[in-house]
């Protein structure tokens, strides 16, 4: 799903209220991220060198020894292919996701038009690297969906969800920031980013609160979040005297949405702001 035109009108207008000194601890933050980019596709390449180490034992006093051997050893690299492809998709798919975002935000922060930036290129080249519905090889755990989870991804995103249930929700804003920060893309990522906004929505940052639904809305507009999150970034926007772009905002949740609870949600604060 892309992103409509009227939401990059928002993110603009994000842009443009933003400091000199925010920009700069964004533009460090994106440096950041290259250099972890950068060390995910060097280990890529490690994972292309031979170590010398591969040595099959295929014999065996009969024909029959032999040939179970050489089966058990294809089964061992079949095994250790599929491992290593399944390694090398997830860098691509994270890897791509992530330059897709750093370049919305360097158009963003030098004044560009954001709507004219097109499909990020895949990482190395080539195609998207396709869904594996199988068996997770590295990653045994899986979230919503059946989608991967990083080892200890699940553990983390359940304590900053206690801290939010439990009413500590400055705790809960660092720790879902922590949580986004350390498993960018992940398929949990869009629903810590919403829970950091209701934390600081329940804290009176109103301006922050914004800022993460709208990262959890552009970051999973496909996900069970997503109307959730229009509704109350449209609605936070109101809150900030933005109406103009709050009304625009809290239109497109039924327009996106249908059927929704957060079309009902976002009807009656138009309403309440004069947008209808």
């Amino acid at each position: 799903m892309r992103i409509p035109a009227f939401f990059l009108v928002v993110v603009l207008a994000f842009g443009a209220s933003t400091s000199a000194r925010t920009q700069d601890q964004t533009l460090a933050d994106i440096r950041q991220e290259l250099q972890f980019l950068y060390v995910d596709v060097e280990r890529l390449k490690r994972e292309l060198s031979t170590t010398g180490a591969a040595n099959p034992n295929t014999g065996g006093s009969t024909v029959l020894d032999r040939m179970n051997s050489i089966e058990a050893e294809l089964v061992r690299l079949t095994s250790k292919t599929e491992e290593l492809e399944n390694r090398i998709n997830q860098v691509v798919t994270d890897g791509t996701n992530r330059i897709g975002d750093l370049e919305f935000r360097l158009v963003e922060l030098e004044g560009g038009d954001v709507s004219k930036l097109g499909e990020t290129t895949t990482l190395g080249g080539g195609a998207m690297p396709a869904t594996n519905s199988g068996t997770a090889v590295i990653t045994p755990s899986t979230g919503a969906g059946g989608a991967e989870l990083a080892v200890g991804e699940q553990a983390d995103f359940d304590r900053a969800k206690a801290a939010l249930d439990s009413g500590d929700f400055r705790s809960a804003a660092d720790l879902f920031a922590t949580f986004t920060q350390t498993y960018t893309g992940g398929p949990l990522t869009g629903e810590a980013h919403f829970l950091r906004g209701e934390a600081l929505a329940a804290l009176g940052d109103t301006t922050n609160a914004a800022r993460a639904y709208l990262e959890s809305y552009s970051g999973s507009p496909d996900g069970n979040r997503a109307p959730d999150a229009l509704f109350r970034l449209g609605a936070s926007l109101g809150a900030l005297g933005q109406v103009s772009d709050a009304c625009v905002t809290l239109a497109q949740v039924a327009n996106l949405y249908p059927g929704t609870a957060a079309v009902g949600q976002a009807q009656a604060t138009m309403q309440s702001l004069g947008c209808i």
